[in-house]
């Protein structure tokens, strides 16, 4: 079915819809065909126009928008006959977005535009928005070696980035400030846009290669036995290729496209890709709960299928021993970084899904099964905390640990679970107990190296053990909890 331009008797029901020339389209895969054709029209255009101010042309820049997708819902389905947790809207109307980089998310764009069309009667329109692309979002190298009057003198002639656009309103539980019902998805063009380029910056991969199961370590040596596993999930063909921080792309038979970066990025990542995004991506977040907010402030735009924490922990309990497992059933949120946006009252519920995958998987790699298994698997209440040195102030803290039953502390999973809550996200925590600070076991040189040597390659194959389960569940539709998912939702997972 071919595209057409709508006219008036035919076109969109609203009225005040944020967009121009739209075209009714037949398929998802259609209208991502039109919103790629759309952006890269418009990514081109801005281009054309800096290498002519670049030259002296200071001529007024064309107004080069972000391409807009639109459904129009005549009716919905009766509540209940759909278990999904998105792919739904709860009323007719229209619902919309403005859309960046659409070949980067044309899968899930169409599956999400086709779920949608599962549920409910809807037309799909795609046009052109009237919010527009800023300059340094479609040229990276715009103003790098301009002088400051330069710079100056480009922001008279093109537009900037607005931060006041690039918000978590929607995520946040907000009111939807646009026309129509609603919108499609959390996150408008100029917040993926942002984000996009953040992940270039943080982890030194372009987000192309991010995959849809992340791991998250706060450890280098967890790094190191990753990329010894990933060439062999390589050789053995398992997998394509795997990306290192510099986008140094490694393929079975073949050397590198690069030598490894000499100075690495604040959060590196690393990327076994296999088909469909369906790999693994692991990111050492570093120590403390700013970077665990940063960094997924900015993955969550990919729309990961689930996020893992597997890192070291103190062990609260004298009964927990040095290579413990730590699997988290609830959070004490002593991180602070996101109590303005997510108040401490609200509560960061586990996903049950996520938390079966992950016991199971200690069981199938360990080998240990019943009490024994329960002996070196706790589960129970971890403390986040942003000061590294709490022994310090324990006297203080004591009665605070005590009354929320708490077995672990870490500076990071209570922030990485609360925002994965935040962005619908599916999120856990398996912890390793690497030093019992209140029991005499403090963390000390050569008590670490024997640690390290003994339990990093286990609690890594576990957290991959667990994410191949969830791959299968996400394939199978049974991965996304509702329970993420508030009473007035965007469409789009």
């Amino acid at each position: 079915m071919t595209s057409n331009p709508i006219s008036t008797p035919q076109g969109p029901l609203q009225g005040n819809i944020p967009a121009t020339e739209l075209v009714r389209c037949g398929s998802a895969a259609e209208a991502v065909v039109r919103l790629t054709q759309l952006y890269d029209e418009a990514i081109a255009a801005i281009e054309r126009d800096f290498e002519a101010f670049a030259s002296g042309d200071h001529s007024p820049a064309r107004r080069s928008v972000y391409p807009y997708l639109g459904m129009e819902v005549g009716s919905v389905s009766m509540p209940g006959s759909t278990t999904l947790a998105f792919g739904k809207v709860t009323r007719p109307g229209w619902y919309g977005n403005t859309i960046t980089a659409p070949h980067l998310f044309a899968r899930y764009l169409i599956e999400q535009i086709e779920l949608v069309l599962t549920t409910t009667r809807a037309a799909i329109y795609v046009g052109k928005s009237r919010t527009p692309i800023p300059l340094t979002f479609a040229v990276e190298r715009a103003a790098a070696r301009m002088s400051a009057e330069e710079r100056i003198e480009l922001a008279r002639h093109f537009p900037m980035p607005r931060l006041d656009a690039a918000h978590d309103a929607i995520a946040d539980g907000g009111r939807w400030p646009g026309p129509g019902v609603g919108p499609l998805s959390l996150f408008s063009a100029e917040r993926v846009d942002y984000s996009l380029h953040r992940l270039r910056h943080y982890t030194g991969t372009d987000p192309a290669h991010f995959q849809s199961f992340v791991l998250f370590t706060n450890y280098q040596r967890y790094i190191d036995e990753f990329v010894d596993y990933a060439q062999k999930e390589i050789d053995a063909g398992r997998a394509q290729r795997f990306i290192e921080p510099g986008n140094r792309v490694i393929v079975r038979s073949a050397a590198p496209n690069c030598p490894p970066l000499t100075k690495m990025p604040q959060m590196p990542a690393y990327h076994l890709v296999q088909e469909h995004g369906e790999g693994i991506t692991l990111v050492n977040i570093g120590i403390g709960p700013s970077n665990a907010k940063t960094i997924t402030d900015h993955l969550a735009v990919l729309r990961p299928h689930v996020w893992l924490m597997v890192g070291h922990c103190g062990g609260l309990r004298g009964s927990q021993r040095l290579g413990d497992y730590v699997l988290a059933n609830a959070y004490l949120r002593d991180d602070h970084v996101l109590d303005q946006l997510l108040p401490l009252a609200i509560p960061v519920p586990t996903i049950a899904e996520v938390q079966l995958a992950l016991a199971q998987a200690v069981g199938e790699v360990t080998g240990l099964q019943g009490k024994v298994l329960k002996e070196r698997l706790r589960t129970g209440t971890v403390v986040t905390t942003d000061d590294r040195n709490w022994e310090l102030r324990f006297e203080e803290l004591s009665v605070r640990f005590n009354q929320s039953r708490a077995i672990a502390i870490d500076m990071e999973s209570a922030t990485l679970a609360a925002n994965g809550y935040r962005f619908r996200v599916p999120y856990g925590t398996l912890l390793c107990v690497s030093d019992r600070p209140l029991h005499g076991e403090i963390k000390l040189p050569g008590m670490a190296d024997a640690f390290y040597e003994e339990r990093v390659s286990q609690h890594l194959q576990i957290g991959i053990k667990a994410l191949e389960f969830m791959r299968e569940a996400a394939r199978s539709g049974t991965l996304h909890s509702r329970k993420l998912r508030s009473f007035t939702e965007p469409a789009f997972r």
